[in-house]
């Protein structure tokens, strides 16, 4: 198993799941380690002391741990669905994805949980404060929706880089009140967001895993079909 890359991922980690949509879009196999957060493996701590996934170590040992530096590197390597930006929309897509990790993460994580946060604004309840934050995003998804009432994915009519990276976190806010989600006035976004969550793909990277244990056989991912 030496020729394979090691992957350690956990499920439910918008970030880990971007990086298992890239690796398994390009073709390749890694080994893929499960890991529990409150129980971080002494193996991933020692290559990424940050301790948090995806992380990826390469067969040469090279340690990857951001999640878009996994996706650049499985997609550079192999590309056959053709998912990364044209030169021309190489600005369009870093832009996208600036915004969706940057002022749309910080307004999901305070709306999704709002106790670890809610000593930002004391005179808030933690409802008033999720509500806030939950609108704050709402607005950037707005602008999502009416991207995609021209076209079926985020930077035209085929699904691209920009689709898998930023698809996981919209399912996380969607999926903290499913219910106001889908009353929103966002058909456009909430067709693309079905499409995903119903697609092989999605299923694909979200078979659960155990955790993994140093003893344990080996785990390709993606399975073979």
């Amino acid at each position: 198993m030496t020729s394979f890359a090691i992957l350690y991922s956990f499920r439910r980690c918008p970030y880990a799941m971007r990086a298992r949509l890239a690796l398994a879009a390009s073709g390749m196999q890694v080994q893929l380690r499960e890991i529990v957060l409150r129980n971080k493996p002494a193996e991933m701590l020692a290559i990424s002391p940050k301790g948090t996934v995806p992380v990826l170590q390469c067969t040469d040992g090279t340690v990857i741990d951001e999640s878009l530096d996994i996706m650049w590197w499985a997609l550079r390597q192999s590309d056959p669905e053709q998912l990364l930006p044209a030169p021309e929309q190489q600005a369009e897509l870093n832009d996208l994805i600036a915004t969706n990790d940057g002022a749309f993460k910080w307004a999901l994580d305070r709306y999704k949980y709002p106790p670890r946060y809610v000593s930002e604004h004391g005179t808030l309840s933690p409802e008033q404060f999720a509500q806030f934050h939950r609108d704050q995003a709402a607005e950037l998804l707005t602008s999502l929706d009416t991207r995609l009432q021209s076209h079926p994915y985020l930077l035209g009519a085929r699904l691209s880089m920009a689709d898998l990276a930023i698809a996981p976190f919209v399912r996380q806010y969607a999926h903290t009140d499913l219910d106001w989600f889908a009353a929103q006035p966002w058909p456009a976004l909430w067709d693309w967001l079905q499409r995903f969550l119903a697609s092989e793909r999605f299923a694909r990277i979200m078979h659960k895993y155990a955790p993994w244990q140093p003893q344990d056989t080996p785990i390709l991912f993606p399975p073979v079909e």
